[in-house]
């Protein structure tokens, strides 16, 4: 059997129907629309999700709380996938998914005129449920990996670099594990559930090597991150010697 082919996606947190619609021209397979620490509010989702649309680029949004309403929200409006910040426990991983699907595996309202289901001209039986990334976060979440991963409705662990360190360093002097270990234990805990992992990188040299890892929902840089780090390039240059 092959290996699952890699999905590359970016993190957009400008909130930008532009950016969006780049990435999605650059060919990215998956965008990572940022509700938890991204530059706009939801307001400016729909413009971004409509760029997107007809396009080969997934949109999954990342909401910054696992609040019903708020899932609900996102997933009306045509969200193509859905992650959700710290994701502890199964118990919490269980409740997310109840949060995005229908009766009677959820709880979901349902209405048929959303854009979701093309306001009322698509069935929404046609609209397949959209994929669960649940963000591993934390030591709590890597120690319980393997009870998210058994979730019927989680379709990816997917580590958040940034918080797992924060976290593993707060806890250093009670933590054996470093943080390469702690990737291995959620791509291990993934596998063995037949799900996916995922993990954000921010040096693009670092993708083959976790690809080798087992990670195929790997999402590099950001927006924000590729603005910053060209703008610094471009002001270096009025300091180098003049040729």
């Amino acid at each position: 059997m092959n290996p699952p082919a890699l999905q590359l996606g970016t993190w957009l947190s400008l909130g930008s129907p532009v950016a969006a619609e780049l990435a999605a021209l650059c060919g990215f397979d998956w965008v990572l629309l940022d509700l938890e620490h991204g530059c706009a509010s939801e307001a400016a989702l729909p413009e971004q999700l409509r760029a997107l649309r007809g396009s080969g680029t997934r949109a999954v949004v990342r909401v910054g709380a696992p609040h019903p309403d708020l899932i609900a929200r996102v997933l009306d409006w045509g969200a193509q996938g859905l992650m959700v910040p710290h994701v502890n426990t199964a118990a919490a991983a269980e409740a997310i998914v109840r949060a995005m699907h229908y009766p009677p595996r959820g709880e979901r309202g349902f209405s048929r005129t959303v854009r979701a289901h093309d306001y009322g001209l698509r069935a929404p039986e046609s609209t397949p449920p959209p994929p669960f990334l649940a963000q591993i976060e934390t030591r709590e979440a890597v120690n319980r990996a393997a009870e998210i991963a058994q979730v019927d409705g989680v379709d990816v662990l997917f580590v958040g670099p940034a918080d797992l360190q924060h976290d593993l360093k707060q806890h250093s002097a009670s933590v054996a594990e470093d943080f390469e270990a702690c990737l291995r234990r959620v791509v291990e805990a993934a596998h063995a559930a037949g799900k996916s992992a995922g993990l954000l990188v921010r040096d693009p040299a670092e993708l083959s090597l976790r690809v080798k890892q087992g990670f195929t929902h790997v999402a590099v840089q950001s927006d924000v991150a590729i603005l910053r780090d060209a703008f610094q390039k471009i002001v270096q240059t009025k300091s180098a010697p003049t040729p």
